[in-house]
């Protein structure tokens, strides 16, 4: 069976007897793969790879580490449906979702482009008399991304686009559910003409993650996962003297007015909810009916729900593939299991959902639950599965005080007619990312990613011009040109 290797230095390799995981297509259930596991001496190859490339690498100029990155970009269009089959294949994401999560990320490596005058610094003269001043930004150095398995490649895209361009070496830890885009990835990157040892890939479980943490030579490390893992990259990354972004879990809320166009909502909520199955930290996972538009809301959603097309990714026409695991399957019907018994009223029922082509494939139907408590299980906690769960409310300020109140920050929504009402919203919400008629308001690159609370763990978010400065360490430089002698000066000069 193939055994899917590391990327170090620009070559494909793991050790002779590695420790092996099995990787599966969702969708039928097979395996079809073996991911090699790093051991330490494995990150650490693969970080000196890293290191050694640095100099180099932070002496090319922006203008041609962005052309690059063009070339990269061009390679990438031209092998698209390449790039998708592996997604689909891995993750089990339907083809179209699979087309554009790719095209996400690759928004990035086009904003990763202008880094010419992304990086420009600042200037003024005559500071103090004779005396310029200006600021440049550099780079840090080795940096590393963990990422997890339901954006293969946008994740990872979100870090590694913005990182080399600013003249970072960088060393990526991929799901080890879904090894193979990342694999794509670097001998493309590598085609492109990006010098080996810039870009390294290291597949691995919490070996390779602990070692990443502690490895002296990383200056940074980015993240995206669960909140449980994010704060534990956070203080174990702080504690070694990093820099660390790590972006967590979320329970999304999207809140529904009565004066909302009903059918635009509900559409809205069937594809936030259901797209990809559920496994978006994105994904609208709690709909807040406001005031007499419930039963209306539960009714359309049901009835939407039911209908949705489920199955193996590499057909056409389908909203909805398996999930990533049976473990993970496993675990989702278990949290359907426990919001019924602790009084949630089901609606809609996937558990029995089996489809019939790919009987061995870990398949859930749409589940909709109604009469849901800020009190029950399935309301707290994450469930990263095609489960979406309303909340009643008697008025607008009752649902901005029940999602300011949840520990998860990273995204919201609202539907409403009301300028006003919207705009409340916008300023009151304690939420990083919010959207106003738009379900899942995720940021373009030339924007920020991140959210508020205990979905994000440091200070800044990804992509954007805020990857830019976690990427870039600012040097501050005084200068002046003796004309003449000077003499001691024993005060803090003033002028």
């Amino acid at each position: 069976m193939q055994i899917i290797p590391h990327y170090i230095n620009g070559n494909t390799q793991h050790e002779p007897n590695p420790r092996l995981a099995a990787v599966f297509n969702p969708a039928t259930g097979e395996n079809i793969a073996q991911v090699a596991l790093a051991s330490d001496n494995e990150v650490d190859d693969a970080v000196q790879a890293a290191k050694n490339a640095s100099h180099d690498w932070a002496a090319v100029t922006p203008l041609n580490r962005a052309r690059i990155l063009f070339q990269f970009k061009y390679i990438l269009e031209q092998r698209m449906d390449e790039l998708i089959a592996c997604v689909t294949r891995e993750h089990g994401k339907v083809k179209e979702d699979a087309r554009g999560e790719i095209i996400r990320g690759l928004e990035v490596v086009e904003f990763a482009c202008g880094i010419p005058e992304l990086l420009k610094g600042s200037h003024t003269d005559q500071v103090g008399r004779d005396v310029d001043a200006w600021s440049i930004s550099q780079p840090l150095g080795v940096v590393a991304g963990i990422t997890p398995f339901n954006f293969p490649v946008m994740v990872p895209m979100w870090m590694w686009p913005v990182a080399i361009a600013c003249g970072n070496t960088f060393v990526l830890k991929p799901s080890e559910k879904d090894p193979s885009a990342s694999q794509l990835i670097a001998s493309w990157l590598k085609e492109a003409g990006l010098p080996d040892g810039v870009f390294n890939v290291v597949n691995g479980d919490k070996t390779a993650v602990d070692r990443i943490l502690a490895h002296p030579d990383i200056r940074a490390v980015s993240f995206v996962g669960s909140t449980p893992i994010a704060e534990y990259i956070y203080q174990q990354g702080c504690a070694h003297g990093k820099r660390v972004q790590a972006l967590g879990g979320a329970k999304n809320h999207m809140v529904v007015m009565p004066d909302a166009n009903i059918d635009s909502a509900v559409n809205a909520l069937i594809g936030a909810a259901y797209g990809s199955a559920g496994e978006r930290c994105m994904a609208i996972s709690v709909a807040v009916a406001v005031g007499d538009i419930a039963d209306t809301l539960v009714e359309k959603l049901a009835e939407k729900a039911s209908n949705l097309k489920i199955g193996n990714g590499v057909e056409a026409g389908l909203d909805m593939g398996p999930l990533i695991s049976a473990e993970h399957l496993a675990k989702v019907k278990s949290m359907v299991d426990t919001g019924v018994s602790e009084g949630a009223k089901l609606v809609l029922d996937g558990r029995g959902y089996k489809n019939n082509e790919n009987p061995e494939g870990y398949f859930l139907g749409p589940c909709l639950f109604d009469q849901v408590s800020q009190d029950m299980t399935i309301y707290q906690q994450e469930i990263f599965g095609p489960v979406l769960v309303v909340v009643r409310v008697p008025d607008f300020a009752t649902a901005v005080e029940l999602i300011n109140a949840h520990e998860y920050g990273n995204g919201t929504s609202i539907f409403t007619n009301n300028g006003g009402i919207a705009r409340e919203f916008t300023q009151c919400i304690q939420v990083g990312m919010v959207g106003i008629n738009v379900p899942i308001p995720v940021p373009m690159a030339f924007h920020s990613f991140g959210g508020w609370k205990r979905s994000l763990f440091g200070a800044n978010h990804m992509h954007g011009p805020e990857g830019v400065h976690f990427y870039t360490q600012r040097k501050a430089i005084t200068a002046r040109w003796i004309q003449s002698e000077l003499g001691a000066e024993f005060a803090m000069p003033t002028h």
